[in-house]
């Protein structure tokens, strides 16, 4: 998994539009807040999203972008968006190819079947490319607010 202190690996996904989204687009020019959640539409994920929306305007006074990456298609992204008015962008990675990069995934038995599920994780990466914090198996309710605490510390 990456780690404090690691440069922030790079990649490109599209987001619920399938517009292509690059993590170095925003080297040298904004904080990232990136998190990975398990999928659209559970409880947990919901009140992720929402909350990190909530407070978009915030981390965009403070220079920073939140991204949020799941295994989902940008369809599913895009239903999600829509039906909980979430404004963040919405990531793809239907391969688990980012996920497997920061290593948040994880073998997880479900419905009697090994599977490689995420494992709910936030890195805060600063605007020189360099993770700043990595946060593994996040609790969702105030998450966001937490980590905006710790872009005010950048």
């Amino acid at each position: 998994m990456i780690k404090p202190g690691d440069r922030a690996p790079d990649f490109e996904l599209p987001d619920a539009d399938m517009d292509m989204v690059s993590l170095g687009h925003f080297r040298n020019q904004k904080h990232v807040v990136l998190y990975f959640y398990v999928r659209d539409n559970t409880p947990g994920c919901t009140t992720q999203a929402i909350e990190f929306s909530d407070l978009e305007e915030a981390f965009a006074r403070l220079g920073c972008t939140v991204l949020g990456v799941s295994r989902d298609d940008c369809i599913s992204h895009g239903v999600f968006r829509d039906k909980h008015g979430i404004s963040i962008r919405l990531l793809a990675d239907k391969d688990g190819n980012v996920c497997r990069l920061y290593g948040v995934l994880a073998p997880k038995e479900v419905d009697g079947v090994m599977r490689d599920t995420v494992t709910r994780s936030t890195f805060v990466i600063d605007a020189s490319g360099v993770v700043r914090h990595a946060l593994v198996g996040v609790t969702p309710k105030g998450h966001a607010e937490a980590v905006l605490n710790l872009i005010k510390e950048l």
